[in-house]
């Protein structure tokens, strides 16, 4: 099967073009887009239960009588565990604990330590109370996708998690059920779409209002999320899925095209991405494709995501390979060569690196261990993976002592007087014992002078 998709070399005279046309994946924020979800979330601020039940209706072609059957109870999660086929639900429970066995390792403590003046300072760490987690349905089930969102978020001990997820004609598969069960999910509600994102965030009359949004969606999802962000927290807003894939004359071809292919079929507009060093091995893994592409179920899919998105990038200079893959900032990144952890411990701008020709991407997607929720779109220069620390909050603790008081007051009084905000001065000078407006204390000082 023959395929267009675009293949280009570093040493071209037109590298930059190309490689630019590659990387604009279109418009991020559709207008239409946006105001339709305006329009939801406006309804369902002001309607609260009522807009859910219709907008369900609407999206979903399922009918209920009220909100409160939107919701599935514990038992039927419970009964969906035990109809599913044994070996699904062992890999569901093998994924759940290498999930919470990893993340379990990004708790932070609370600590706290005492200065030279007796001043205790510290951090004390809390677990957001209540996240909504979204879960993608519709055409596809995402049981890994409760698993990873869940998992940190009770590892970190969030007080109440709360999923959606979208139920055509009332239908969900009973892995995603069986995830929640296994993944101890406090609440779960069938709903999808803008109109679950905007009940989280502002609450109805039967679903309370969250603290947090997590958790990957479509362009309606990710387009909701942008609007709550402020009245509610959200994690990243999702892109389309990307993976770039780095090979030498080492590398199987075959393993390299499939894992392309992996990346590609999740969606029209997945972006899938080969470097290789070797000329010969980049034919070769072109040639992969072509022979493979007719066998796989979801060809129209994968072959279309290639054709717009995807590329084959002949990078003959390995020591340029860090700062490429730096500028695509891939959400996924794999690197099947001779001597991966070279290249990987230079690399700055990824999502997950899979190192080796072993380390599948499609690993990390469901039982490796790291969470696959991760930034897209390039946002890998400066997001990370969601995490327990997505769960938790950092607040400061500030405990001075008398002697302490005194002296960071002498400091705050010269930078509030400079700032020219006085009734800050004042507050500090009082803990200082001061009475007499600072020039009086000090003419003619210098601030060395003054602090010291």
């Amino acid at each position: 099967m023959k395929l267009n998709i675009r293949q280009f070399s570093t040493l071209d005279e037109n590298f930059e073009r190309e490689l630019q046309k590659t990387l604009s994946r279109g418009a991020e924020f559709d207008p239409e887009i946006d105001q339709t979800v305006r329009e939801i979330i406006d309804q369902v601020i002001s309607e609260g239960d009522a807009a859910v039940v219709k907008l369900t209706a609407k999206f979903d072609q399922f009918d209920v009588d009220s909100a409160a059957d939107l919701e599935i109870p514990a038992d039927e999660l419970a009964a969906a565990a035990e109809r599913l086929e044994p070996s699904v639900l062992d890999a569901i429970r093998v994924a759940h604990r290498r999930i919470r066995d990893f993340h379990e390792r990004q708790k932070e403590p609370s600590w706290i330590y005492a200065d030279e003046y007796g001043t205790r300072l510290g951090q004390q760490i809390n677990p957001i109370p209540r996240v909504g987690i979204y879960v993608p349905g519709g055409m596809a089930a995402y049981p890994s996708s409760v698993l990873m969102t869940a998992g940190p978020a009770k590892v970190a001990g969030v007080g109440q998690v709360i999923m959606t997820v979208p139920a055509p004609k009332g239908k969900i598969k009973d892995s995603v059920l069986a995830a929640a069960h296994v993944a101890s999910v406090d609440r779960v509600l069938k709903i999808g779409g803008a109109q679950a994102v905007a009940a989280l965030a502002f609450g109805t009359q039967t679903i309370p209002r969250v603290d947090k949004i997590v958790g990957p969606g479509n362009a309606w999802v990710s387009a909701a999320k942008r609007q709550v962000f402020g009245y509610v927290g959200i994690d990243l807003v999702a892109g389309p899925s990307e993976v770039v894939v780095v090979c030498d004359q080492t590398s199987n071809a075959q393993w390299a095209a499939m894992d392309l292919f992996a990346q590609s079929e999740h969606d029209y507009a997945a972006q899938s991405i080969l470097l290789s060093t070797s000329l010969d091995k980049l034919n070769e893994i072109r040639q992969a494709i072509e022979t493979m592409l007719p066998n796989m179920e979801r060809k129209e899919v994968i072959a279309h995501a290639l054709a717009h998105q995807g590329a084959l990038i002949y990078s003959p200079n390995r020591d340029d390979l860090a700062a490429l893959i730096d500028r695509l900032a891939p959400e996924h990144l794999e690197l099947m060569l001779k001597n991966p952890m070279r290249l990987a411990k230079r690399v700055r701008n990824a999502g997950a690196i899979f190192v080796g020709s072993h380390s599948a991407e499609v690993l990390g997607d469901y039982c490796a261990g790291p969470n696959h929720v991760l930034p897209t779109s390039g946002s890998a220069r400066f997001g990370s993976p969601l995490g327990v620390y997505d769960f938790i909050k950092r607040t400061s603790i500030i405990a001075c002592s008398v002697e302490g008081s005194k002296k960071l007051a002498k400091t705050a009084s010269v930078l509030a007087h400079e700032e020219g905000l006085t009734a800050h001065r004042r507050s500090a000078e009082f803990r200082a014992g001061w009475k007499a407006p600072i020039k009086e204390i000090l003419p003619n000082w210098s601030i060395r002078q003054f602090v010291n």
